[in-house]
């Protein structure tokens, strides 16, 4: 069979290959295109695709640490504002926006038609930020447009067309300007290039998206393969659904022998809120899996729609009724130096230094103390006393200590408290610290019964904690702030630490223990970002811990200076 390639505006001519519209719609209004005679091209051998190293090439560019290429419509806000501002790319069709409005400056290219207007698309190396009406079709434009040699190109998230909070301009009613030429696509790969254009313009109505209700059914035929593609880590806080296989996303394409081995088996991807699930889908396709489709808004959706989560911890209950009954006459589990001093004096205290080596071996460590990093602390529980027994933690200053000592209770321990101000204030209090690093811990009772899914939770957060545990000084804070970069200041101090000293008049003051019966003053997005202040680092870790464990993924605690 011969293929045809219409020429859109002007010959694109790139390594021998012509692209065309292939008769395509305007993606928004009609625009007059010059039309030349189709070239028919003789049909030859195809050219085989090296996809196992194209797809790798493309998994690299969209790391975990930049969010698998994923933004948030709050980042792209800010980006709007200053000089950079990146290409909006919007690939719903020309019914939605007219229902649901468009981002003022967007240009709309249907996704079915993208490859074909790749001349409306900026040079290979400018910022383009895609969105659609929720990830899905976000997901299959950045991976289309990545692996033709784009190389800054993102997926806007929370969108439909934005977040309320996300500060996005938006055109309700009628369409945006067409899109006009504004480059000559460079194409290298034309087999690759026609694959692609290939998937994208045949794609089904429902797009190879399904809904939670109809995957409920299809869960109950047990006719089908449900591919879990998040992380370890978010699988343990937020649960699972049931008969799921976990294949983490950066592992997809190392573990192609955990799907079925039969490609025509009915697979269903999902993720968090699609991104991923998209990109999964569309590789497993251009794998040649035939079967395959996306839970659409992923599992987020899926519980929204009310549908059961397995192996789930409900956190905003648990730690919302732990911080809600914080005591503020032990100073919310916290003990000064002075206070630690005196009761060492009168009763056995178990110590428990949660610094990084390195740093015990450079400042010291309190007489006494057994020193196991936080990062490794609910994995040591048996070097612990029994759950009843008295325990203090310290760090310095003192938020890994905090976290240290939320975790513990929350697994059963009922006598944890954290040194507040950690080494730093024993030291400004005129005591003194053992030299080096004490020696190793040693087991002191069997391993307690805990609660399993919690123990996991807990274990996989502290673990993954970042070497600055999420803080942010104050020269870098005022920076951001001058660039006009949008973010809430929280301040969780009580009336006793004097809130009215706070260097930041716009910030929000929500007494620690208060959070959990004030959500509502929060951001709905949760991508939003926010930074903590309290006065030594002690309310503002328990603040962080808990925000994070409800969903926000952006939060960070000003340093105590």
């Amino acid at each position: 069979m011969k293929k045809k390639l219409y020429l859109l505006i002007g010959p694109l001519l790139a390594f021998g290959m012509l692209l065309g519209a292939c008769g395509a719609d305007a993606p928004v209004k009609e625009v007059a295109l010059t039309e030349v005679a189709p070239i028919s091209v003789m049909p030859t051998a195809p050219i085989p695709l090296d996809y196992p190293s194209l797809l790798v090439h493309f998994w690299e560019s969209i790391p975990a640490d930049k969010n698998f290429g994923l933004v948030s419509a709050i980042k792209i806000s800010g980006e709007l504002a200053s000089n950079g501002a990146p290409f909006l790319l919007d690939v719903r069709e020309a019914t939605e926006l007219e229902i649901d409005g468009y981002i003022a400056g967007s240009v709309n290219i249907p996704l079915r038609a993208l490859l074909q207007n790749l001349d409306k698309l900026p040079d290979l190396n400018e910022a383009i930020v895609i969105f659609c009406g929720s990830e899905h079709r976000g997901g299959f434009a950045l991976m289309a447009l990545k692996m033709l040699g784009y190389t800054n190109v993102r997926n806007m998230g929370n969108c439909r067309v934005a977040g309320e909070d996300s500060g996005l301009p938006i055109v309700n009613g009628g369409l945006p300007d067409a899109p006009v030429v504004i480059s000559t696509p460079t194409i290298t790969d034309e087999a690759l290039f026609i694959r692609i254009d290939d998937f994208l313009s045949n794609l089904p109505e429902d797009y190879l998206a399904i809904k939670p209700d109809a995957l409920s059914i299809e869960l109950a035929s047990g006719n089908l393969f449900l591919l879990d593609v998040r992380l370890q880590a978010e699988r343990d806080a937020d649960g699972y659904i049931e008969s799921s296989v976990l294949v983490p996303f950066p592992d997809l394409l190392k573990r192609l022998d955990q799907l079925p081995a039969d490609k025509g088996a009915r697979i269903i991807v999902h993720c968090t809120s699609g991104h991923r699930g998209s990109i999964a889908t569309m590789t497993l396709r251009l794998l040649g899996f035939t079967n395959v489709v996306n839970l659409a808004g992923g599992l987020n959706a899926w519980k929204a729609d009310g549908r059961r989560v397995a192996g789930l911890v409900d956190w905003e209950t648990a730690l919302g009724e732990f911080i809600s009954n914080l005591p503020s006459e032990q100073n919310y589990y916290s003990i000064s130096a002075g206070e630690l001093n005196a009761v060492r004096a009168e009763q056995p205290v178990f110590l428990v230094d949660v610094r990084r080596p390195i740093d015990v071996e450079t400042s010291g460590h309190i007489k006494g103390a057994i020193n196991i990093p936080v990062r490794d602390l609910l994995k040591n529980l048996d070097k612990l006393p029994a759950k009843d027994q008295k325990i203090v933690v310290y760090c310095e200053p003192c938020y890994s200590g905090a976290m240290g000592m939320i975790a513990l209770r929350l697994l059963g321990y009922t006598d944890v408290i954290n040194l507040d101000g950690g080494v730093g204030s024993w030291m400004n209090a005129g005591f003194t610290l053992e030299p080096g690093v004490p020696a190793p811990a040693r087991v002191a009772t069997p391993v307690p019964e805990v609660d399993p899914n919690r123990l996991t939770i807990l274990d996989a957060y502290l673990t993954a904690m970042p070497e600055d545990f999420s803080t942010v000084t104050m020269v870098d804070l005022n920076a951001e702030i001058a660039n006009g970069t949008a973010l809430l200041i929280l301040d969780v101090r009580g009336e006793s630490d004097n809130p009215a000293g706070v260097a930041f008049e716009t910030a929000m003051l929500l007494p620690v223990h208060k959070i959990p019966e004030n959500l509502e003053q929060l951001p709905s997005d949760k991508s939003f970002p926010i930074v903590i202040i309290c006065k030594s680092g002690h309310c503002g870790a328990i603040a962080k811990m808990y925000l994070n464990f409800i969903g926000y993924i952006d939060v960070r605690i000003l340093l105590a200076e």
